[in-house]
């Protein structure tokens, strides 16, 4: 999902922030409580190794689902069916199952609804009345009726027997129908073009609850906020819609010849081929076709948590080859109305799709399903397995960023799929991380600008905040952008730029997503991965930046000359003031314009609050100053320098 925070952070957001920051009484240093062991809460398991691994007998339920769905046009409605296949992975027994029944957010009595403010929110249905949430017309469980329980968006269902484990399997099947709001908590919806509406479906079919070995069962209720937690398996949809419709969808479609014309398969053929945007359906065939009756879209995903579709009369459809590291190849399309066309705007959508997946493939993990499809609709930007919903009204650099952003989400949650509804930085401070750098290497940089971390300090560590480690249905809304996006993407770059460094960075950050590709990580098994493979101690970053509001603040003490002559060197005494610690860069200019840069690993400040060094140098100390490149986000900077 997308948080608009152009550049991350304006220049008005930080000033205004800066005088609480400066005014606010912080903690002095104390290095016992910054490096006090015993950080993790519990030693390696079974299922979870203390080296941030899946344990030997790690184990992860799966779901597979047949999913059947017509749209009715004229009153925005969906009825279908689910069949789902549940495998009991787990060393446990099960007499009883979860599901969420996320549309029930919509409904007038929803918990959802209860804690919208009086001042709006982004969530909910911004205040549509209509008939909402899940209309359950069966349940039955190997064929037969079972019981079945309903709370706000979870349902749970009673087995006649246990479900056995370590591969017990249950079948389900449950019909149902619901009414799609026209805003879907900036998640789905149905938007209105002069050719037709944009239906943007998700959420749309009863999904299991995971089971896992932290939590058991999690069921806490879909608020709008946080978004899911699933389990993978492969699911396949048959989508019956209006004959003068386009559907597209996760994955791969499998009736290609019996929802497009010869040409229009043609037009796909050469689209496989083509580094080149290809149009399959222009504007000037739109209109054109049956309007009566309806055609039915399969498609089918593999190794996915999740299945998004998008369905409209108004849709102008492009797409391009992506060129995966192995050799394989996937295709980039875009589906858009005709007010979104042109060179400015969503005609650069495919080319924007391609780019991002072709560099996250060969950076992190290949991308793995056969389409990218980048949908307009009215969400600000929302993320699903091989399919994305982006707003219509986006264009050059915004359509560059959400579009970026919401198929960075494919590698995180969608690839590593960790538990969104708790732990929302675990996928949007990552991807945030990742989209700064696959913007720096798009088109030279045609979007990029770089970040002055010096400058951020007071803003994204002012007590206005609540801590990252809050969940996003726990902290006031407008701190999701920065505590789950800002702060956390903020973050790895420091880990990255100036505690790791770059390649040894990359490499722990590359493993994490392969050990934990299609599995459930939790913050501890990054914290435990990224340590174990750089070699290094973070216990103390993780607690200050994560777990704790610590802020970064260094100074420059003191500066003399050694027996009171520069000509016998300089003893230059720095100072750890703020309680989170950081390794020290410090540039001494002479007087003759050349320098010297001094690095102070963090290890100085284990047990010590200020340091002194000494240069050996003949030639006058005119200036000295922390962080010559910016990289470090310091509360106070007024104290990085000497002479002030």
């Amino acid at each position: 999902m997308k948080f608009k925070l152009p550049n991350l952070i304006s220049a008005i957001a930080i000033f205004a922030f800066v005088g609480n920051s400066y005014a606010q009484e912080s903690p002095k240093y104390d290095y016992t409580e910054a490096f006090k062991p015993f950080f993790y809460p519990q030693t390696g398991t079974e299922t979870r190794s203390a080296s941030g691994q899946p344990g030997h007998k790690y184990w992860q339920n799966s779901a597979d689902y047949q999913l059947n769905v017509s749209l009715n046009e004229a009153n925005n409605e969906l009825t279908g069916s689910a069949e789902i296949t549940y495998t009991n992975n787990s060393p446990d027994q099960l007499g009883f199952l979860w599901l969420q029944l996320d549309q029930n957010l919509f409904a007038k009595d929803s918990r959802g609804n209860a804690v919208v403010p009086l001042s709006g929110s982004r969530n909910g249905a911004h205040g549509e009345t209509f008939d909402g949430g899940y209309k359950i017309k069966s349940v039955k469980y190997d064929g037969k009726d079972v019981k079945y329980t309903i709370t706000d968006t979870r349902m749970q269902i009673d087995l006649p027997n246990d479900l056995k484990a370590n591969g017990g399997v249950a079948k389900l099947k449950i019909e149902y129908s619901f009414i799609s709001p026209k805003y879907g908590s900036d998640r789905m919806g149905v938007e209105d073009t002069k050719n037709g509406k944009i239906f943007t479906l998700a959420q749309w079919y009863p999904r299991m609850c995971v089971y896992d070995d932290v939590m058991g069962w999690n069921t806490l209720p879909y608020l709008g906020a946080s978004e899911f937690y699933l389990e993978y398996g492969t699911l396949s949809a048959n989508i019956t819609v209006p004959a003068n419709h386009y559907v597209v969808a996760s994955g791969e479609l499998l009736n290609e010849k019996e929802v497009y014309s010869k040409e229009e398969i043609n037009r796909w053929n050469e689209a496989r081929k083509s580094d080149k945007t290809v149009m399959i359906h222009p504007e000037s065939e739109l209109r054109k076709g049956s309007n009566s009756g309806t055609k039915t879209w399969k498609f089918k995903i593999e190794k996915a948590r999740d299945f998004a579709w998008a369905s409209s009369s108004a849709f102008i459809i492009d797409a391009a080859r992506i060129n995966l590291p192995s050799g394989k190849k996937s295709l980039a399309i875009s589906a858009y109305p005709v007010e979104s066309a042109g060179d400015k705007a969503w005609g650069r959508s495919t080319e924007y799709t391609k780019a991002a997946i072709e560099h996250y493939s060969g950076k992190w993990f290949e991308y793995p399903y056969p389409a990218a499809t980048n949908v307009a609709g009215n969400e600000g930007g929302m993320e699903y397995p091989g399919i994305v919903f982006c707003h219509r009204a986006s264009k050059g650099a915004d359509l560059w960023g959400v579009t970026d952003h919401e198929f960075g989400h494919t590698w995180f949650p969608m690839i590593v799929g960790s538990n969104e509804r708790v732990f929302a930085w675990m996928d949007e401070g990552f991807n945030t991380f990742i989209n700064e750098l696959s913007t720096e290497a798009f088109n030279k940089g045609e979007y990029y600008h770089k970040q002055d971390i010096s400058k951020i300090g007071p803003f994204v560590q002012s007590d206005n905040f609540e801590q990252i480690m809050v969940g996003p249905d726990n902290m006031k809304e407008r701190s999701i952008g920065v505590l789950a996006y800002f702060k956390p993407g903020v973050g790895l770059g420091i880990l990255r730029e100036t505690i790791l460094g770059p390649e040894k960075f990359d490499k722990a950050f590359k493993t994490y997503v392969h050990r934990w590709a299609f599995k459930h990580p939790t913050p501890w098994d990054f914290f435990h991965t990224m340590e174990n493979v750089s070699g290094e101690e973070l216990n103390w970053f993780w607690r200050g930046w994560f777990m704790n509001k610590w802020k970064v603040d260094q100074a420059v003490k003191n500066v003399k000359p050694v027996n009171g002559d520069f000509k016998n060197g300089a003893q230059i005494t720095v100072e750890n003031i703020g309680q989170l610690p950081m390794p020290t860069t410090v540039l001494i200019t002479f007087k003759d314009g050349t320098s010297q840069t001094v690095k102070l690993p963090v290890e100085v400040w284990k047990r010590n609050t200020e340091w002194t060094f000494q240069i050996d140098s003949t030639k006058e100390v005119t200036n000295v100053k922390l962080d010559p490149q910016s990289i470090v986000p310091d509360i106070n900077p007024k104290n990085n320098a000497w002479p002030n």
